[in-house]
């Protein structure tokens, strides 16, 4: 994304701007649009390069055809300002992306500039049809010139298409010669066909990076200077300088007198930083082979000028590796080769379905394929989960490599099952697990079945909307500085957070795992990222993933720099003379840094079918632990074979295969579109005036308190990437921008009322989650524009009834405003029976943590409970009595419980459950009540 300017909304005076607000004349005979009242692009929104780069192509093609038709003159188009700065951005634009370039727009604009409309009309024609993929022209093929013969027969090859970036200071007629050669290197047996997108300077190789999504290799020439000489957006200008200030200098860059080859190293590392998934190859002149061996980490290969065959062999060759589905690929070998079936599943095969009078139906929806890529065999290509040596091994390879994590295991059940793995793989009976009492109930769950002691960790609340936010760094801190003065530090095994929460608040994986380490160097992470598995795809909300947080931190921890850090930190931390620790407060003041010894234990589960492709319950685990191969690896497989079926679903793991080719190829546009579309539905909600009378859309002010941020902007992406990377790098939480939060109360219905009656029985639109006063509204990778826009108009329709007199009228009831939702209550306690024990010396220091799964089982024996209804629960509670909650008690959404086994029942619970409007709550039956363990078994 580049602080673009975004679409038409608001109508004031202008002065044309650029690509991104630099001035500059047109042409000659173009002179720059005077002022005039129109509509302008609001300069706050910032659009994608793939949106902009369309709209401008395709308002183009509408306003020259307009012209052309009606016999204008050069006056008219002088008049359309929209022209001219359409013209100016593309001039930009095409810089970055394969295809026309900007002389094919200095061609257009001087067509323009001479009022030769027609001509410029079929050049425009040309671009918006290769951009739409369209094979057939507009005119006959007779009519073609030869070079639009050679377009149209390029727009007409349907093999998969990427682009190349080329990194080098060439004239015009040299990127002639590259693209000529180009054209002779492709042949019609290999199967994907690339582009050149050729750009002279550092700052445009990182601009392209940053707007080009089609990008998957990039050659650097060492002939390339460092600045740009294009006119830029300021966001992109300080995108650019973000992207080379966050790079480090590597200790181990060859020195003087080869200082070009500091700068190449400089700007691979800029773009890997930026763009992993990006391969990099150097192409130099001399000394190749000196320079092979120190820069082998960085680039793939390493050519000379002369060897571009070899080059083009090696980017195909890379390329078939990212399009490698191997266990896709062996279900349709499977499917497609004869076999007799004499083991389980009567479906296979469609034996149990083709033939059949009553259940043919079941073919004419799902298709044959999907009954012939049935089987039970768990031998030969196909592989077996529990034990993969082929297809499936080879798959779960490349999902590591996707997402950076040393290994990846696939799940078929869901992140439910995921987290239960990770949790039993890692904890003992009787260790202690912080996790935030927010967290998804499989959390809970998975702590019972450990028999782990469970401290919960409480997140900060926000009541005005009724949900929770984050767990703050220095609550997690002070905790394990309460289990270190209680002498219980090493019971303290894990930590468990989500990152990011249902409501979209993201933590800083980095800084909390920094700072833990520093207090306990050998704890282990557990993140679970089910909502965030497409961060990984976008520059940005990479950095905030788990496993970009654990190579980063291993890689800091190795260097002198840091060790010399953590020497002089330690002196304040701890007196010199009797190494008694320093006071909590310089502790929780200090930035903490881990020793250069502590061991990177990181997990992070993720559902992949939540936000990326990949069929219902498709789950992976990520793992990034240096102990894995020296123990852990024995004990998290055993939790792999006690939570995994025998027989997993193959349509679901082949599913996770082919989603990872797609991240690999197309993630940095899914998700950059994602982003954006996001924005384009919450500016319309602001900015519509019936939409903001009746909705607001919630903002980081709203989410996050002022203390969690440092950065003023309150929705960073809507003002530009560059604002955006600064909150992400300083803020200890943010917002992910997918998830518009919108508050209703202004509707005088509740969330429930407002997500079924009025979205989705009457229109269609389906929402994950509401609260008494809110609904949160998801973009993910596969949210169109067509979409965005249709839910725009059906909230423009609910605003409209919900502000008619007559309709209100007419309406059943109204629920009473989200602000009487009483305070979110924290978690009360463990009942003395399951809580730690209270120290003699200081009562008042008992610690959080509690046994889950002793009151779990005592709740689940008939003659220990009792069942209470609400009013009666409350007397007690009024009287003094400390009810004691015999199991979960979950509202979904979203799925955490308010009430977990050995938790006292208080008047905050009961008040936060009877204003409750969730449709679903898991282990409350409203009949009986609530489900409490009889005093009788308390006291004995």
């Amino acid at each position: 994304m580049t602080g673009i300017d975004s679409d038409q909304v608001t109508a004031q005076e202008f002065e044309p701007t650029d690509l991104g607000g630099g001035r500059r004349h047109g042409r000659a005979g173009a002179p720059s649009t005077p002022r005039r009242a129109q509509l302008e692009r609001d300069p706050g929104m910032p659009a994608s390069t793939w949106r902009l780069r369309s709209d401008a192509w395709e308002y183009l093609k509408f306003a020259i055809k307009r012209l052309a038709v009606s016999g204008g003159d050069f006056s008219m188009i002088a008049e359309d300002g929209e022209v001219w700065r359409s013209l100016r951005s593309l001039k930009t634009i095409e810089l970055y992306w394969a295809g026309f370039g900007q002389r094919y727009v200095e061609e257009i604009t001087d067509l323009l500039s001479n009022g030769e409309f027609d001509r410029a009309h079929d050049m425009i024609t040309r671009a918006v049809n290769r951009l739409r993929g369209t094979t057939v022209p507009d005119t006959g093929e007779d009519d073609l010139t030869e070079d639009e013969r050679a377009e149209l027969k390029d727009r007409q090859d349907t093999r998969p298409r990427f682009e190349v970036l080329i990194v080098d200071e060439t004239t015009e007629s040299g990127r002639d010669e590259l693209h000529t050669d180009l054209l002779k290197l492709r042949n019609a047996s290999d199967q994907f066909i690339y582009d050149y997108v050729i750009v002279p300077t550092a700052d445009d190789a990182v601009a392209a990076a940053l707007t080009n999504p089609n990008l998957l290799a990039c050659v650097i020439r060492p002939g390339f200077t460092d600045n740009t000489r294009e006119v830029l957006s300021r966001d992109l200008r300080d995108s650019i300088e973000f992207a080379h200030t966050s790079t480090k200098e590597s200790p181990s860059a060859p020195m003087s007198p080869l200082n070009s080859v500091r700068r190449v190293l400089r700007l691979a590392d800029t773009l890997a930083n930026l763009r992993p998934e990006l391969d990099l190859y150097l192409m130099a002149g001399a000394h190749i082979e000196s320079l092979a061996g120190a820069l082998t980490h960085r680039f793939r290969r390493v050519f000379r000028r002369e060897d571009q065959f070899e080059l083009h062999l090696s980017l195909l060759r890379r390329i078939q590796h990212l399009y490698d589905t191997p266990f896709f690929d062996a279900i349709r070998e499977h499917a497609r080769r004869p076999a007799g079936v004499f083991h389980a599943l009567p479906v296979s095969r469609g034996g149990s379905v083709v033939g059949s009078k009553w259940i043919g139906d079941f073919v004419d929806f799902y298709g044959l394929n999907l009954l012939l890529a049935e089987s039970s065999a768990t031998s030969g290509e196909l592989d077996s989960l529990l034990a993969p040596v082929h297809t499936l091994k080879k798959a779960q390879s490349l999902a590591a490599r996707a997402y950076g994590a040393k290994r990846t295991y696939f799940v078929t059940n869901g992140t439910s099952t995921a987290n239960k793995i990770v949790h039993q793989a890692v904890v003992s009976p009787d260790e202690v697990v912080m996790v935030d009492r927010n967290c998804h109930k499989s959390h809970h769950h998975a702590l019972m079945l450990t028999g782990a002691r469970t401290a919960y960790l409480e997140a900060y609340p926000l009541n005005d909307v009724a949900f929770y936010g984050a767990v703050p760094l220095n609550r997690i801190k002070q905790l394990l500085l309460d289990y270190r003065a209680a002498g219980r530090l090493d019971e303290v095994r894990m930590i468990t957070l989500t990152n990011c929460t249902f409501d979209g608040i993201v933590y800083d994986p980095y800084k909390v795992m920094s700072e833990c380490l520093a207090i306990k160097p050998d704890l282990v992470f557990l993140w679970d990222e089910a909502w965030f598995a497409f961060a990984r795809f976008h520059p940005v909300t990479r950095k905030r993933t788990a496993m970009v947080a654990a190579e980063t931190l291993e890689e800091n921890l190795s260097t002198n720099a840091h060790a010399a850090a953590y020497r002089e930190q330690q002196k304040r931390l701890f007196d010199p003379e009797t190494g008694v620790p320093a006071p909590d407060s310089v502790w929780l003041e200090e930035d903490l840094l881990p020793p250069p010894d502590a061991t990177i234990r990181v997990y992070a589960t993720q559902s992949t079918h939540k936000t990326l492709t990949a069929l219902r319950q498709g789950s992976m685990i990520h793992v990034y632990d240096q102990e894995f191969s020296s123990g852990a690896e024995d004990a998290f497989h055993e939790a792999y074979m006690t939570h995994t079926s025998t027989s997993p679903n193959y349509q679901i793991l082949a599913s996770l295969d082919l989603g990872r080719r797609q991240v690999e190829m197309e993630g940095f546009a899914l998700v950059q579109k994602q982003l954006d579309l996001a924005m384009s539905l919450s500016s319309a909600i602001s900015r519509h005036p019936l939409l903001k009378k009746t909705f607001r859309v919630l903002t980081a002010a709203d989410l996050i308190p002022e203390e969690y941020r440092v950065t003023e902007r309150t929705m960073p992406l809507r003002d530009g990437l560059s604002t955006m990377w600064d909150a992400w790098v300083r803020d200890e939480f943010v917002v992910d921008p997918s998830r518009i939060t919108v508050e209703i109360s202004g509707t005088g219905v509740d969330g429930d009322t407002f997500k079924h009656e009025h979205l989705m029985d009457r229109y269609g639109i389906q929402v994950n989650k509401t609260s008494r006063n809110t609904v949160l509204f998801m973009t993910n990778i596969g949210t169109s524009r067509s979409a965005v826009a249709y839910l725009i108009e059906v909230l423009v329709k609910l605003a409209g009834k919900f502000n008619d007199p007559h309709e209100l009228q007419e309406q059943d009831a109204l629920t009473e405003p989200a602000a009487v939702m009483p305070p979110l209550p924290d978690f009360s306690a463990f009942a003395p029976d399951y809580a730690a024990e209270v120290p003699v010396e200081d009562p008042s220091k008992q610690l959080p943590d509690g046994d889950l799964r002793t009151a779990y089982y005592a709740g689940l024996r008939r003659q220990n409970i009792e069942h209470v209804l609400p009013h009666e629960l409350r007397r007690r509670v009024e009287n003094g009595e400390l009810p004691v909650s015999a199991g979960f008690v979950t509202p979904y959404p979203p799925g955490f419980p308010v009430l977990v086994p050995g938790q006292v029942i208080t008047a905050e619970v009961l008040d936060f459950m009877s204003a409750l409007d969730t449709r679903e709550i898991h282990g409350y039956d409203s009949r009986q009540g609530y489900r409490i363990i009889l005093k009788e078994v308390l006291e004995n």
